[in-house]
């Protein structure tokens, strides 16, 4: 079939799917994803394989335009008063869910060392792309959501740094290679340093050319050139494009004044994006998988998920945050995807004894999170009371406006 024409189809039925999910009260993400599933090779096989590689630009686009948005949350002036309490709950977070997957993996199931570490390991990152999009669409605000982003976005790097710790340990103890405490630790730094380097000299250039750009579509060009050009380098260096991409939001957010303009400047482009992103993943999932993976993989997902409450909570608490954050962040960390998918790829050549046990795990546990996982962020969101807050915000804004104008008016 023609590709513009498949591709237009994914997009129209993925659509459908989002305005299905708002009948029954759930999030669009969970209709995109449902939908994406009923194209793949569970039902239709509309989407093969081939299919999602060819349109693996896209998955790249998508990823690249979420973390951007999310460096615009790490605004200095607010990092400063949360900065320690986000790094600590997001340790704590990390932790919780390394620790009690691979307690239950190795105590437990009786599993190997090295496949018990390393598929903790990768238990320790969030997909922060359903998280955000529900935010989005239910404009979302609040502590719980000033939270959540930094948090999803820094255990990522955190999820990084243990997983090239963890597969140093795994590749020791079966032999395959000396013991490096080097490699251990400078891999995973080398990858970070480096993309937030890349990220920060993009997001200078960023700034400078905004300030250059003459109109709306000019900046819209500019943002999406300097979004790709960063993704494109990173894989081509092996550094993190999520990782650079943040950064550049960042820099970009705490160094121009009018930073929400380029921001915005994308929003008209990115929801078909979106839209397209989650159909294709949902469209990559396979639920025969749900056959072969058995106790062991289910196991896996309530551990993870217990792992990312306990911790979250516990740090939460540790930094004497908002009770409602206390309460509620867990339940928005749910969701995996990218990174632990892309991390399968080291796994496949690194560990292949344990590469096929581990990836049909990581998938089931992509499958459960990735459809349920927006709905406990929506539950997060809504167990806080901040669905609605930025309009709560902006009628505020208006009605002080309102008040300075007759104010004005009848001291003239």
């Amino acid at each position: 079939m023609n590709l513009l024409l498949k591709i237009s189809i994914v997009l129209f039925v993925g659509a459908i799917g989002g305005k299905v999910a708002r009948i029954f009260k759930l999030p669009n993400v969970s209709g995109y994803l449902v939908a994406g599933l009923f194209l793949g090779p569970s039902f239709f096989k509309f989407v093969s394989g081939q299919d999602i590689e060819t349109f693996s630009v896209i998955n790249e686009l998508a990823l690249a335009l979420i973390a951007f948005s999310i460096g615009s949350e790490f605004v200095l002036k607010d990092m400063r008063k949360l900065g320690k309490s986000i790094i600590i709950i997001t340790l704590a977070e990390v932790v919780g869910a390394v620790f009690i997957v691979f307690s239950v993996m190795y105590y437990i199931f009786n599993q190997p060392f090295a496949f018990s570490i390393v598929i903790a390991s990768m238990s320790a990152a969030t997909a922060p792309a359903a998280t955000l999009l529900v935010i989005k669409q239910y404009k979302a605000h609040g502590p719980l959501t000033k939270t959540i982003l930094p948090v999803v976005a820094l255990d990522d790097v955190f999820g990084i740094i243990v997983f090239g710790i963890a597969m140093s340990l795994a590749t020791l103890t079966t032999g395959q290679e000396a013991f490096s405490l080097y490699n251990m630790i400078a891999n995973p730094l080398i990858e970070i340093g480096g993309s937030i380097l890349l990220g920060s000299v993009m997001g200078i250039l960023l700034v400078f050319l905004s300030k250059k750009s003459s109109g709306s579509d000019e900046l819209q060009v500019i943002t999406l050139v300097a979004i790709g050009v960063s993704t494109g380098l990173s894989n081509l260096l092996g550094l993190s494009p999520l990782l650079t991409c943040i950064m550049m939001g960042t820099v970009l957010v705490n160094m121009k004044k009018n930073s929400k303009r380029v921001f915005d400047s994308i929003n008209g482009f990115v929801s078909p994006v979106y839209v397209l992103f989650f159909t294709l993943a949902g469209a990559s999932l396979d639920l025969s998988i749900l056959l072969s993976v058995g106790l062991l993989g289910v196991a896996y997902v309530i551990a993870r998920a217990a792992g990312k409450m306990a911790g979250a909570w516990a740090g939460a608490k540790a930094v004497k945050a908002d009770p409602l954050v206390t309460k509620n962040l867990g339940y928005a960390l749910f969701p995996q995807g990218g990174i632990s998918i892309g991390l399968l790829v080291i796994v496949r050549s690194q560990l292949p004894a344990f590469a096929t046990e581990i990836s049909t795990i990581i998938m089931f546990s992509v499958l459960i999170y990735e459809v349920t996982g927006p709905i406990f962020a929506k539950l997060a969101i809504s167990r806080a009371g901040e669905i609605n807050g930025l309009n709560k915000i902006e009628g505020k804004s208006k009605k002080s406006k309102k008040n300075m104008v007759k104010k004005s008016q009848l001291d003239g």
